[in-house]
């Protein structure tokens, strides 16, 4: 039947299952070697998370340090980790005691909402800027679309989602601007991301469908009677799909991984700023953990978009 050909999808999960193992092991070795390397007494500083720092005395730290058994060798808590996660335990927090598992899986799902809305405020824009400055180029939308990339790019993040705070929040109040938990408060954030990337995108979106209009096939296809929509609709989009899809892929990991400065910004209690919060406190278990789960996710999610893109490409099919 047509289809993805199987060979073709078993080699893509072989390969990314080896390259998921490796890279948790390289991540997580360096990831423990960097915290430990860091300058200041990891006692006091987790004392300091736990307490505050106007809390914290010598005594408190010094027994933090007896508590987690900081005198022992550094490589032997290395390997007590590793022996821990081959039975699917992550450990808990240093600073908060809780499990490393659900911090994570609490301010994964808080980045996730946040990433998968700012990609689908940028499609909404970028696919059809970028489809009318293909099928007009040098025209109006075009010209326009040109210009959005151009302003998007420049603005920084955080210049983008204070402008935004004080237009949509502060003047109008339209939007809240900080808070979790309420549909509302997600809408400034994905702005400021959605935005800033719906420039980019409507520019990848415009060269790819260029390229499939200016092909024999796509033309063929104008002669057969179609409407001009019927023929982007039919033919336009699949093929040009690949590279739009592949773009929108690592853009979503960079969205999950890289957010560290609208979330805090917005205060959403995210993936990055939690892991901005464990590497200050030297909370070794949730940076490891932390770590350890975004290098499977970047994995995860790139096996999902060379098979989404697989399924796509009108090439891919084959009897199988």
């Amino acid at each position: 039947m047509n289809g993805i050909s199987m060979s073709a999808v078993m080699g893509i999960l072989s390969q990314r299952l080896v390259q998921a193992l490796m890279v948790a092991l390289l991540v997580a070795g360096l990831c423990f070697l960097m915290v430990q390397s860091l300058p200041g007494d990891i006692a006091f500083r987790i004392a300091a998370g736990r307490y505050g720092y106007d809390y914290v005395t010598a005594e408190a730290a010094a027994a933090v340090h007896t508590e987690l058994g900081l005198a022992g060798s550094a490589l032997g808590r290395f390997g007590d980790w590793l022996w821990a996660l081959l039975q699917g335990d992550l450990g808990n927090s240093l600073v908060t005691g809780a499990s490393v598992s659900g911090e994570i899986a609490h301010h994964l799902g808080a980045t996730l909402s946040l990433a998968l809305a700012a990609v689908a405020l940028a499609l909404l824009l970028a696919l059809p800027l970028g489809s009318l400055s293909a099928l007009r180029p040098g025209g109006f939308w075009d010209r326009l679309t040109l210009g959005w990339s151009v302003l998007m790019r420049a603005l920084p993040p955080f210049l983008l989602g204070l402008v935004l705070m004080v237009l949509l929040s502060a003047e109008l109040g339209w939007l809240s601007a900080v808070g979790h938990g309420e549909g509302h408060s997600l809408w400034l954030p994905a702005l400021t991301l959605g935005l800033g990337l719906s420039g980019v995108l409507a520019r990848v979106v415009r060269e790819s469908m260029l390229g499939v209009v200016a092909s024999p096939y796509y033309r063929f296809a104008r002669t057969k009677g179609l409407s001009p929509w019927r023929v982007f609709w039919r033919h336009g989009l699949r093929n040009s799909g690949v590279s739009i899809i592949a773009y929108t892929g690592v853009q979503l990991v960079l969205l999950i991984e890289g957010v560290v400065v609208v979330e805090s910004l917005f205060a959403w209690p995210g993936i990055g700023h939690a892991l901005v919060h464990a590497v200050f406190w030297r909370d070794v278990p949730m940076v490891q953990g932390t770590v350890l789960v975004l290098a499977a996710l970047f994995v995860l999610l790139n096996t999902l978009t060379d098979l989404l893109c697989l399924l796509i490409d009108p090439r891919g099919s084959k009897e199988s």
